[in-house]
This record gives C-alpha cells, sequence and structure tokens, in this order.
C-alpha cells in the first residue's frame, strides 16, 4: 500500500469537490449567516462533528452561534438561522429540527450533496456540495475514501474557505479571531 499515493488521490478528491462549490455556494452561505441574530448549527455523525468545527469558527469571528444539543442553546425565532447538514438529503432528526425553527419563525439553511431531499427540499436556503456521502458509497463510486468521508473533508474546507470569506467581508483579522479563542485549554 503506497500511503502518499493514496493521501494523493484523496486530496485530488477533496480538491474537485470543493472547487465545484466555490464561490457560489460560500456566496450563498455567507449572506444568511451575516443577516443572522442568533445561529445554531446540527449536523449527526461525523457531519455533527464538522458543523462543531463551522461553529467554533464563528464563535471566534465574534458571531452569536451555538450547537444544537449542548445545554446553552438559546430559543431561536425571528431574525435567527439554524443550519444543519444532511448530506444524504434525509436525517428524521434534522426533520424534526427544522420543523421547530420555521415554526418558531428562523431562517433554515441545510447543507448537502442531494439538494433533491427531504430536508434541504424543506430550507429556506440550500447549500450544495457536491461529495460522496455513506448513502451513495456502494459499488464502484471513484471515491477512494471510506463511506461519506469526502463530504465530510469537503465540509471542513468548505468551511474554513468561507470563514475567509467572511472574515474579509466583516474587516475581521486574524488577531481579533485570536481574541475570542479559549483561555480554559
Amino acid at each position: 500500500m503506497n500511503l502518499p499515493e493514496i493521501a494523493a488521490k484523496a486530496s485530488a478528491e477533496v480538491t474537485r469537490a470543493l472547487a465545484r462549490s466555490l464561490p457560489d455556494q460560500a456566496e450563498a452561505m455567507a449572506a444568511p449567516i451575516l443577516n443572522a441574530r442568533k445561529i445554531a448549527v446540527h449536523g449527526l455523525g461525523r457531519e455533527g462533528l464538522m458543523m462543531k468545527a463551522l461553529a467554533m469558527r464563528l464563535f471566534h469571528m465574534g458571531l452569536d452561534v451555538h450547537v444544537v444539543g449542548e445545554m446553552t442553546v438559546p430559543h431561536i425565532g425571528d431574525g435567527d438561522l439554524l443550519i444543519i447538514s444532511a448530506g444524504p438529503g434525509h436525517f428524521a432528526t434534522l426533520v424534526a429540527l427544522l420543523n421547530e425553527a420555521k415554526k418558531a419563525g428562523a431562517q433554515t439553511m441545510c447543507l448537502t450533496a442531494e439538494p433533491l431531499g427531504t430536508v434541504p427540499m424543506a430550507s429556506d436556503h440550500v447549500i450544495h456540495l457536491a461529495a460522496q456521502t455513506m448513502a451513495s458509497d456502494q459499488g464502484d463510486t471513484g471515491s477512494i475514501l471510506p463511506m461519506g468521508s469526502l463530504y465530510e473533508a469537503v465540509m471542513f474546507m468548505f468551511f474554513e474557505v468561507l470563514v475567509l470569506y467572511l472574515r474579509e467581508t466583516r474587516g475581521v483579522t486574524a488577531d481579533d479571531m485570536r481574541a475570542f479563542h479559549t483561555n480554559m485549554e
């Protein structure tokens, strides 16, 4: 097994998928974020870990952001934004959260690889990250990465590029972000 060759193939897969999503999807995601009073994020499994990474970076930018499921998540409603990830297009848990946010008057945004799925179709904003998920990983898919790893890797890099775009848009410096970093480590 040639690990450097495998790493190069995996990196190329992420680069190709990311290129399909930039800049249009980053710009589409930025506007609702910048207009939101409060932001709540959620995802399941490894997608959830990527959503937590996004929450951390948005917090470092001084935005009022919370991770659904944590004890300190405030009530969201009018003027707020729920951002969820449904890579394969549907999770029953996300349907329930989406409905609750809409009932409260919040805007909703769904990141997905399947924009015609039930969760994205019910969301106010859909961000399409064209990458393989666990729902489409069987057979000869063309990806060397296991299960939904390609989607999750694309999420992480997409979020980092999005944050750079938001930083420039808001005039936030690296030092500004560092000032929000925890001192409890």
